[in-house]
């Protein structure tokens, strides 16, 4: 006799739960934070061209995405007013020169800032270990946004599964399976002018993306300043999206859909990271927004954490090597002035 088992449905992860990865994401309080960017930037979604070396932040803890460049202004400022209580500073974004380096396209283009989490870690997280990531964001009063129709904002997830795949290179034919990366997430949408749903000088929150991958409104946002948005992934490769106003811890209320974008189920999952739009014009900046505190956490991290305490042995050993060497220097040092003195 055949049994049939359904696949077990989890129940949702909010952004939030769990045991925080510290050693990725970032609060912004170094006073020395910096992003070193090496222009040009990359472009290879729009020409296959990577124009290395990457831009980084020196804490090494954000990263430009391998597909399209690095925002153009990062500058830490004084928290706005109504932000996390115990955060002093936080990190102010807008982009001008989007798309190929040197090209002024007219047309709506983004730039990528990539949490840094393979490349610190030295490995992904698994959907079994519910990863989920959080951040809080100021939107700027009306008058501050980029006067166009259209998405200025995206909060996004680095993921991959396995699928059904044509097949590449001479003479090759038919599918095969293999990884496909995608990039489900929250999109911030500005009404410059009004259409059948809101007034000018609103805002709406599209998710990227439904069963075929379709972006479709889910909120409207009854007011700026202050957001919380999260993203969570369940053992069953499921995307769960959540967002609120103001900086309050998430709830379950606050959820705003799940899904399965493409009909895909998340295998892996590699970072997190923002999106910058704007019209590429050479003169036109994106609506500046303020990021703070993006935190990833794992409700199973034991796994990540073993990464973790290893990366961190190994960093601790460098320091103390480094150290280590310039008191030799120092030493070296003190004894040859020494030396020169006595020899007068």
């Amino acid at each position: 006799m055949l049994t049939l088992t359904a696949a077990p449905v989890f129940a949702q992860v909010v952004p939030g739960t769990g045991t925080k990865i510290d050693y990725v994401g970032d609060d912004f309080e170094e006073p020395a934070w910096e992003f070193v960017h090496n222009m040009p930037k990359g472009s290879h979604e729009n020409n296959e061209r990577r124009n290395g070396p990457s831009g980084y932040s020196k804490n090494r803890r954000f990263i430009e995405g391998p597909e399209r460049g690095q925002p153009d202004h990062m500058q830490i400022i004084p928290t706005p007013a109504g932000g996390l209580p115990h955060s002093k500073n936080a990190l102010w974004v807008s982009t001008l020169h989007s798309g190929i380096p040197g090209q002024n396209t007219r047309t709506v283009e983004q730039d990528d800032l990539i949490v840094s989490c393979p490349s610190r870690l030295g490995t992904s997280f698994r959907p079994s270990e519910s990863p989920n990531c959080m951040v809080r964001i100021y939107f700027p009063e009306v008058d501050r946004w980029e006067k166009r129709n259209g998405p200025h904002f995206g909060f996004r997830l680095g993921c991959s599964t396995t699928a059904e795949q044509e097949r590449e290179g001479f003479l090759a034919f038919g599918t095969e399976m293999g990884p496909e990366p995608y990039w489900p997430g929250i999109w911030v949408h500005y009404r410059h002018t009004a259409d059948q749903r809101g007034p000018a000088g609103s805002a709406y929150l599209a998710v990227r993306g439904d069963n075929r991958g379709r972006d479709f409104r889910v909120a409207e946002m009854e007011q700026f300043g202050w957001w919380t948005f999260g993203i969570s992934v369940t053992p069953d490769g499921r995307i769960h999206y959540y967002a609120s106003p103001g900086v309050d811890p998430l709830t379950p209320q606050d959820l705003l859909t799940s899904q399965t974008p493409y009909g895909f189920s998340a295998e892996r999952i590699t970072s997190f990271f923002f999106n910058f739009c704007n019209v590429n014009d050479g003169r036109t900046w994106s609506t500046p927004v303020v990021i703070d505190d993006p935190e990833m956490y794992l409700v199973n991290a034991s796994r990540v954490m073993q990464f973790v305490q290893r990366k961190e042995a190994a960093e601790a050993k460098r320091q103390a090597y480094a150290k280590r060497r310039a008191e030799m220097m120092a030493e070296r040092n003190a004894r040859s002035q020494n030396n020169s003195r006595s020899s007068r």
